[in-house]
């Protein structure tokens, strides 16, 4: 068997991210710009608010037409588990046991609850053939653009964009504590 059928492919290259840049991902696509924007809680806000806050996401999507936006839980989901319980419960004869499950199923309905609105947008932006002082410039425009609109807005760093991979792969809560390389906290490697 030749060498490339026997190579397994990485994470990495199965979603195609090369690695990270000073601005964001090296993707098989290009660079991707990441931004993290903070949510609004419009159930607060008066509908004349809420429609000014349209308008100007309006803005920024007509202003930078190729963006794309993510909006993911900033935690993980208690979905799979509640499932698995509501399972379990319909399934147990034991009166003990299913009150047992019941409160199982109201403690990760309170958690749920307490985390409901802890969501975060990301914006994110393709760079494909230009220079690395364009993309300097791209990262600074598109900021510009959505402060500009009232978003409080961010470029993601490093470890932000850890933290939002590993909470799409569900690996872990503290993106920031995942080493670049896969165990290389287990070596101590001398400098």
């Amino acid at each position: 068997m030749s060498r490339t059928k026997n190579k397994r492919n990485t994470t990495r290259d199965l979603i195609g991210i090369k690695g990270f840049t000073e601005y964001g991902l090296s993707t098989n696509k290009g660079e991707l710009l990441l931004f993290t924007v903070a949510p609004t809680n419009i159930s607060v806000l008066s509908q004349a608010n809420v429609s000014i806050k349209i308008h100007h996401l309006m803005m920024v999507l007509s202003s930078i037409p190729d963006i794309e936006i993510s909006c993911t839980d900033s935690s993980e989901r208690f979905d799979d588990n509640k499932q698995y319980l509501h399972e379990r419960l319909a399934e147990e004869t034991n009166l003990n046991i299913s009150k047992l499950l019941s409160k199982d199923i109201e403690f990760l309905d309170r958690m749920q609850l307490e985390i409901s609105t802890a969501r975060q947008f990301m914006f994110v932006v393709r760079c494909k053939n230009i220079k690395r002082e364009q993309v300097f410039q791209t990262a600074n425009r598109v900021e510009k653009i959505i402060s500009e609109q009232g978003f409080e807005v961010h470029r993601m760093s490093k470890d932000d964009i850890k933290r939002f991979i590993a909470i799409i792969f569900k690996t872990s809560m503290n993106g920031e504590k995942i080493p670049d390389v896969d165990g290389e906290q287990y070596f101590e490697l001398d400098e």
